[in-house]
């Protein structure tokens, strides 16, 4: 190795470090969530009564940092990687690129509870009225229409099949089994959490399992491959870069492809359910309504006419309205992450395949990472500079399969799904008790070919 390359990769390690210490403190979720018991006073007014959030309620929520200081540690470190590294490195960059992002979140999260908080939270992760790459459809035209599909009257019947018969105790040694025998040689944790909201959460290398929920084998299995093979393993994947480090840890701009890919493992392992993927898609329409205007008893009743339940309803809101205003005007749109993300991740296998680049296709587990930097983060392993992920789920690590699948798909892409829908509609038309099928009209067909 040069002198030059070593230095160059002292250099990395030392900046990957810095941020890694500064970003540390910066737990955007921590510092929005709200307590559990607001979930039973709201739902025990029937929905009628805005929760008690707001301005005086966050600053009861200290932030575990300086700001001021932090901010000036971050515009030192960005001004010593330019100075160090050049202007026009390109993995200096994207550290600074995740520098910029930690102070725009470190000012999001000044604001909470303010109009400033919604605008912020749309520079970092995008609006539900963004459009998707290479299409005129906007993100929430595609949610409203996976939302269709997943509560289709044979989609409502098949969550009789998955029942929440797992205790919490059970589930993290389930869990904790299998994902010890999927991390053979690091250090990993399933645990139970009372601090909580969701059912499932994950902290670096542990995954945090509600103590107070039930649990189904669907939800083990997605928990198994969302959390553990992509969020644990990316984190683990960047710990593993000797100079790269700064891959271990995520700013919002990496959101869309960690959500995305952690739902498309869902898919691929038939891991997922119908429940869960409207959920997931119904997350964009209580975005954009928030976006809209709408306060958080509409958006909440809006997914109750659904036929959503009170439980699912609640959550759903909460989730967009954390950090924000519930009298409307201000939102978390964090959420369109997962839809936006599956789209990207798939679109981009997809191109990888069609231009003769498959070998790309493991990138996305390098760490927490954005799919624009993967060419980038490919040269530097190519040159020795990085190494590649150390866990890849099987499908990834032999894409052979993966290749032909995307290559099937890439290549069905031109058919008249239209057309085909009313041939079998035809061929269905006489059986008793079924529902028509979807059929989008023209104005809801959707062309996801990547740019």
């Amino acid at each position: 190795m040069s002198e030059s390359l070593a230095q160059y990769q002292e250099d990395l390690r030392r900046f990957s470090d810095e941020l890694i210490r500064l970003q540390t403190p910066i737990k955007i979720l921590d510092a929005i969530k709200w307590p559990r018991e607001m979930e039973d006073r709201f739902l025990a007014s029937k929905g009628s009564r805005l929760p008690k959030i707001g301005p005086d309620f966050y600053q009861g929520l200290a932030l575990p940092f300086d700001s001021h200081k932090t901010q000036a540690e971050l515009i030192s470190l960005k001004q010593d990687i330019r100075r160090r590294l050049g202007k026009q490195d390109k993995l200096g960059k994207i550290l600074q690129a995740n520098v910029d992002q930690y102070r725009l979140v470190i000012d999001m999260l000044n604001h909470r509870g303010q109009p400033e908080f919604g605008q912020l939270s749309r520079q970092l992760y995008g609006s539900a009225s963004d459009k998707l790459h290479g299409d005129r459809h906007s993100l929430r035209q595609l949610g409203d229409r996976l939302s269709h599909i997943f509560s289709l009257p044979a989609a409502r019947h098949m969550i009789k099949h998955h029942p929440k018969i797992i205790s919490a105790p059970e589930a993290v040694s389930v869990l904790s089994q299998r994902l010890l025998g999927y991390f053979h040689s690091d250090d990993m944790r399933v645990r139970l959490s009372d601090g909580i909201v969701s059912d499932a959460a994950v902290g670096g290398d542990t995954v945090k399992l509600n103590s107070k929920a039930m649990f189904s084998e669907s939800d083990l299995n997605i928990y198994e491959v969302h959390e553990g093979w992509v969020h644990v393993g990316t984190t683990l994947n960047g710990r593993a870069q000797p100079h790269a480090t700064w891959l271990s840890v995520g700013s919002p701009r990496v959101a869309a492809t960690q959500e995305g890919l952690a739902v498309l493992l869902e898919m691929l392992t038939l891991s997922s359910n119908p429940g869960r993927a409207r959920r997931i898609s119904d997350r964009v329409a209580a975005v954009d309504m928030a976006e809209q205007g709408a306060d958080f008893i509409q958006v909440f009743h809006y997914f109750r006419d659904q036929n959503l339940s009170a439980t699912d309803s609640y959550r759903v809101t909460q989730r967009v309205f954390r950090g924000g205003m519930v009298a409307g005007g201000s939102f978390f749109t964090k959420d369109i992450s997962y839809v936006r993300g599956y789209v990207e991740n798939i679109n981009f296998i997809r191109s990888a395949i069609i231009s003769g680049l498959p070998e790309l296709i493991p990138m996305l587990f390098l760490g927490k990472l954005a799919i624009e930097d993967i060419p980038v983060l490919y040269r530097a392993c190519r040159e020795g500079i990085l190494t590649g992920p150390k866990y890849l789920p099987p499908m990834f690590d032999n894409f052979s399969g993966l290749y032909a699948w995307f290559g099937f798909a890439s290549g069905l892409a031109g058919i008249d799904l239209k057309g085909v829908q009313r041939h079998f509609q035809r061929l269905f038309k006489d059986l008793p008790n079924v529902e028509p099928m979807y059929e989008p009209s023209d104005d809801t067909e959707f062309d996801n070919t990547s740019d």
